[in-house]
């Protein structure tokens, strides 16, 4: 069955059932429905680094402290209206905004706005041991990347409306870092709240935030329903309600769009685009982006904690092939992890053509002339930076069998295979990176850091002290020019030392019904639906 005989079918299946259509209870004006890939892990951003759980809640539930200008990549206030640096670079002071108002839901009714002792609350939650709510996460995983606890010595109101940030050594990327989707406000009233009801694991599952959608309801695997925050800061959306429709096939996703019961949806397979493209009643948006999409190696199993190995390996694979096969085209060959629209960009030397014959000289050198088995994680999920990892993983078995290498191809449900990967039970994972702000430590430090590789979002599990030497010899200066060689160096190394191989920089896709405005795609990630709007 081709594509198209596959979608005619699934499209009369979709008619033949109820739409997650808004609800018709929530009193006047317009919903959108956005058709996602898969369920969320939280309803925190502190607690992930998952895409698909971050496009979920993000920007619909919360606001930051400061906001990115998706055009230039400047920094830009949000729930912060002005901040002061000191200059020893120790010290940030935030001026927050006034009249912010917290969301009114079924179990939660607040009774003041935002304050300084909610910004407190937030990141003493990930800084403190004794925190009431540290202890009901496990991890904080992309701060534990950032080092957060060893960076941040305090944080404390200064008055009613003004907050301090005290460092014990500067860093250049700290106002990135609270730009970054990551890095979302959260209310200290609701959880005193629910520490005198003791329920606080509530925090991370019933949501309560600034941003300009509030929860209403959520059934895993199937939808989540959001409601208008009426008394939100900013102009205040022209949807009543936005509904995500958990779709995890990418052909349902794409049925439920041709019968218009997905007004949005993302990162469709890039051969169902031409269909789409064709058609007067949707868009196609595209965004070059900041992304990488790679093939990392647990580098604590052996035989891939032999760097002549993983060298080999990386050799082994054509990437040209992967881009015209599982791409389209609509990608550009990685030679490092920072896409060429980084201001820290340099083509590595040290960079790795395809060559088999070399590949098999290394293994040879290593001492594995006769080849040896592994496995490969392909994500069961589309991401922006992997848009069909189960055919990427077939592909690359073929181009491993012809070195002496079987590999085995291993996939789960998401939400397992996250947890699965974050226990390093991976010998290798085909995974990516789409980044949070403009700054390269966002790609460098979570991915491949000594902190990373225990907070579990550096999936090669490698750990170097001269790569990590590099990166805070970066961050410990505001001088662009002085960075920016640091990160070469960097880049460099990870190139030489192999314990992940960059693959590919994808463009970013977005499939829209016409009649839809104001759902721009933001290069540094996630979804925001404020604007959105019907016409």
């Amino acid at each position: 069955m081709n594509i198209y005989q596959r979608l005619t079918f699934v499209c009369l299946t979709a008619l033949l059932t109820h739409a997650c259509q808004p609800d018709r209870n929530n009193p006047g004006g317009t919903g959108l429905v956005y058709c996602v890939e898969g369920s969320p892990e939280s309803f925190n951003p502190q607690l992930v680094t998952s895409g698909t759980t971050i496009d979920a809640i993000s920007q619909h539930l919360y606001d930051r402290l400061l906001d990115i200008n998706a055009q230039t990549g400047e920094l830009l206030p949000a729930l912060a209206s002005s901040w002061q640096i000191s200059s020893d670079g120790l010290s940030y002071r935030f001026q927050l905004r006034e009249n912010v108002a917290f969301h009114h839901t079924d179990y939660f009714k607040p009774s003041r706005p935002l304050n300084a002792e909610d910004v407190v609350f937030t990141f003493n939650r990930i800084l403190l041991p004794e925190h009431p709510f540290h202890q009901t996460a496990t991890e904080y995983p992309y701060f534990d990347s950032m080092e957060w606890r060893q960076l941040v010595a305090e944080v404390k109101a200064i008055s009613a409306y003004e907050v301090e940030f005290r460092l014990n050594k500067p860093d250049s990327s700290f106002l990135s870092t609270l730009a970054t989707d990551f890095a979302a406000v959260l209310s200290a009233e609701y959880g005193a709240k629910l520490q005198a009801e003791n329920k606080l694991p509530d925090l991370d599952h019933l949501p309560v935030g600034t941003g300009p959608f509030l929860f209403r309801h959520y059934q895993k695997d199937v939808l989540i329903r959001y409601y208008r925050h009426p008394q939100h800061w900013r102009q205040g959306s022209n949807l009543q309600q936005l509904v995500i429709d958990i779709v995890p096939d990418s052909t349902k996703r794409v049925a439920k769009l041709l019968t218009h019961e997905c007004d949005v949806a993302p990162i469709p397979r890039l051969a169902e685009l031409q269909l789409l493209s064709k058609r007067q009643d949707f868009v196609v948006d595209v965004q070059t982006s900041m992304n990488v999409g790679y093939w990392a190696f647990n580098t604590q199993k052996p035989p891939l904690n032999n760097v002549k190995v993983r060298q080999a390996l990386a050799l082994a694979v054509n990437k040209q092939n992967i881009l015209q096969a599982v791409y389209f085209g609509q990608a550009e060959q990685a030679d490092s992890l920072l896409p060429p629209n980084s201001w820290a960009y340099q083509k590595p030397q040290l960079t790795q053509s395809y060559d088999p014959q070399k590949a098999r000289a290394l293994l040879a050198e290593a001492g594995f002339a006769k080849g040896f088995s592994l496995d490969i994680w392909a994500m069961p999920v589309q991401r922006l930076y992997n848009p069909n990892a189960l055919k990427m993983a077939e592909l690359m078995q073929a181009d491993l069998a012809r070195i002496g290498v079987k590999a085995r191809i291993v996939s789960y449900e998401w939400n397992t295979f996250r947890r699965k990967l974050t226990q390093a039970e991976h010998d290798s994972v085909l995974i990516g990176w789409s980044a949070d702000n403009a700054d390269p430590d966002n790609f460098l430090r979570p991915l491949l850091s000594c902190a990373a590789a225990v907070s579990g979002s550096n999936r090669a599990n490698w750990c170097d002290e001269h790569f990590d030497a590099l990166l805070q010899q970066a961050v410990n200066t505001a001088d662009l020019n002085e960075r920016r060689s640091f990160y070469l160096q960097a880049q460099q190394y990870q190139a030489q030392q192999m314990p992940l191989m960059p693959i590919a920089h994808s463009k970013r896709f977005q499939v829209r019904s016409s009649n839809i405005s104001g759902v721009a795609i933001n290069p540094y990630g996630g979804v925001n639906f404020a604007m959105a709007g019907k016409h």
